[in-house]
């Protein structure tokens, strides 16, 4: 732990693999010394063990450790509310995010819950929050922004985007049944996609559990009301017959979409198991 804390992490924060001398350094992509990953198996992952390991042991190296992650991710939190794919350390990279705390009003702040990324995030800070009494300021301020932050992006059907810098208008995405239209484009449309409903990748799975999960670590009955809205969702998205499945993403007809180019309008296997494994 102490080689990781000093050797490998870019101020508590941890990428996906690092070669023997660390001089190559990646997350999904190749990243310099001051990058962290949040994006699994990141530094919600690498903190969740730190976390139950000090819980196993008892040992102080253990719980600083753990501390350091939970501090790393609340310092690259979005004024959006989630996380993005990455955390930059360097004080000039940081001027293109829009961090909370130290960063730049107009920089990126999009909140991604792909891959389960915001999703792991709040999850870890949730349970060093409740493994540090609610007594660490900083983390628990980040989880409550987090979770204010994650009800105001779910959409009137109960649906979550895949990414977002703003919350819905519920105006603009009133509530319907999945339906096949009459044509669609078989040319990519290049379309902003990251704004539809989304399945991809289990990224509606993922914000559902974390409401379960935030329902049992706070009791809070407005989570577990956002969690049965997310239910509701899949059962509004499921397709009519004779293909009664569902679709990797929907836009705000409640039609299959394309994402990207190799994402076309359709039903999709993969996320109608994930799909059936929520309900």
């Amino acid at each position: 732990v102490g080689f990781f804390r000093n050797k490998v992490s870019a101020e508590g924060g941890y990428l996906w693999r690092y070669s023997h001398d660390l001089k190559r350094r990646e997350g999904e992509g190749r990243a310099g010394r001051g990058t962290s990953w949040v994006q699994p198996p990141g530094t919600p992952t690498v903190g969740e063990g730190l976390l139950e390991a000090w819980l196993t042991c008892g040992d102080p190296i253990l719980r600083s450790a753990a501390v350091d992650a939970g501090h790393h991710l609340v310092n690259g939190q979005l004024l959006s509310g989630g996380w993005d794919y990455r955390i930059e350390t360097d004080p000039a990279k940081r001027k293109t995010y829009a961090y909370r705390i130290a960063g730049n009003p107009e920089g990126r702040n999009r909140t991604t819950l792909d891959d389960n990324t915001t999703q792991s995030a709040l999850r870890f800070l949730m349970h060093l929050d409740r493994a540090l009494g609610y007594r660490d300021k900083q983390v628990h301020f980040a989880v409550e922004y987090a979770l204010d932050a994650l009800i105001k992006a779910q959409f009137p059907n109960g649906a979550w985007p895949q990414r977002y810098e703003e919350f819905p208008d519920a105006k603009k995405f009133p509530v319907r049944k999945a339906s096949y239209q009459a044509k669609w484009s078989r040319t990519f449309p290049q379309q902003r996609y990251y704004s539809f409903y989304t399945f991809n990748d289990n990224s509606h799975r993922d914000c559902v559990l974390l409401t379960l999960e935030a329902h049992r670590v706070t009791s809070r009955k407005e989570f577990l009301e956002a969690a049965l809205r997310g239910g509701n969702f899949i059962l509004l998205a499921q397709m009519p017959t004779p293909q009664p499945v569902w679709a990797q993403q929907y836009n705000a007809n409640m039609e299959p979409a394309w994402a990207r180019k190799f994402e076309p309008a359709s039903i999709t296997g993969g996320e109608s198991v994930g799909a059936c494994r929520t309900l």
